[in-house]
């Protein structure tokens, strides 16, 4: 039930690069399923207009590729769930260059609730990060045909 389509409705992050970004993005997708030794695979897409979007692959917990190609070590881990409509993931990136951390709040649908919203907030500073920080992603309506979120 945990697996499949989510959308990431919001982000908070002391990743400089996320930083400078936060105010243009938009909401994206991200496709989660198991490894067969159990671990969790996550797949992110990321709107870049339309037609047009930047897919990450697919990666197990604790390794991910940048957008370099380079493999960094992340430890992505659920902080909150209830399986079925949200979930909160948090990851800590550890670089040579910048470590960072990240709590990501990923939805069935593209409204999230107040309420909802609301939880997410109050895990911000569990995990050393500010509001700040937080970017709540808005609709992008620019999915790519064929990526079954239109």
């Amino acid at each position: 039930q945990f697996a499949g389509i989510w959308q990431v409705t919001a982000i908070v992050s002391n990743c400089s690069v996320f930083l400078k970004m936060k105010d243009g993005m938009k909401s994206s997708m991200a496709i989660i399923s198991f490894m067969p030794e159990g671990d969790l695979a996550l797949k992110l897409v990321w709107p870049l207009g339309p037609s047009r979007a930047q897919t990450l692959p697919r990666f197990p917990a604790g390794h991910l590729w940048g957008p370099s190609g380079a493999q960094e070590k992340r430890d992505l881990r659920g902080m909150d769930t209830d399986y079925s409509h949200y979930t909160v993931l948090h990851e800590a990136q550890q670089s040579e260059t910048e470590p960072s951390t990240a709590l990501q709040l990923l939805t069935r649908e593209q409204d999230v609730s107040p309420q909802l919203l609301q939880k997410f907030m109050e895990l911000i500073p569990t995990v050393g990060l500010t509001e700040d920080m937080l970017a709540i992603l808005p609709k992008s309506g620019e999915w790519p045909e064929g990526t079954g979120w239109q």
